[in-house]
């Protein structure tokens, strides 16, 4: 019986996880390169600052560092660009960073999948320090 009830709660929260995603559309390589390019992006890097102070993508914000003020962060445009990544296509760290852009009224948030670990194969600049 509790082995049903933990697979039923995993489930769940895998359902969650897929839901909450869906609401985040994603951004190819190409077009986030662009949008960098153009400076016409706010990027929320949600690896954690040790690992933003490792190398992270051009101009990102540290959200864990910058969460309490990202309002002040954000563009005043509540439909401007704004990009969220973790460290791969398998980790849903981003969500946390989205949902809060979103819940602030932002309307153009995406999501860049590959990650971290995906700018890094592409051979993209990084940005350090």
């Amino acid at each position: 019986m509790k082995l049903i009830s933990l697979l039923c709660c995993l489930l769940g929260l895998a359902a969650n996880a897929w839901a909450a995603s869906s609401k985040v559309p994603a951004i190819a390589h190409a077009d986030l390169t662009a949008a960098i390019a153009a400076k016409s992006v706010t990027l929320l890097d949600v690896n954690g600052t040790a690992s933003f102070k490792e190398g992270r993508l051009p101009g990102a914000l540290d959200y864990a560092a910058q969460k309490a003020q990202l309002l002040a962060l954000l563009p005043k445009d509540k439909n401007a660009l704004v990009v969220a990544y973790c460290g791969n296509e398998n980790c849903t760290a981003y969500l946390s960073a989205a949902t809060a852009a979103q819940q602030l009224g932002y309307t153009n948030v995406r999501h860049y999948a590959p990650g971290i670990d995906g700018w890094k194969k592409s051979g993209a600049k990084l940005d350090r320090g």
